[in-house]
């Protein structure tokens, strides 16, 4: 296991967010954000995915401050 590699936040529900940095330094670079939730019942794996981690978004959100620090309000890229 890696350790310094960016801030994870666990959830009671074993679903977690991690922020990281991508990049050589701070300046230009990536803030990498992973959002991760299961899903036990399978009539509900065919959800789109914004909509599926939708709490998970909002709470990273609140916790990071994203838009009021970049003014982005959707990130650039999403996987």
């Amino acid at each position: 296991m890696s350790t310094a590699q960016g801030v994870r936040v666990g959830f009671a529900d074993g679903s977690r967010i991690v922020f990281r940095l991508s990049g050589t330094g701070t300046e230009g670079a990536t803030l990498r954000v992973y959002l991760e939730r299961y899903e036990p019942d399978a009539g509900k794996h065919g959800v789109e995915t914004q909509q599926a981690l939708s709490g998970l978004i909002a709470l990273a959100e609140q916790l990071a401050g994203i838009r009021a620090r970049t003014g982005r309000d959707k990130p650039t890229v999403i996987t």
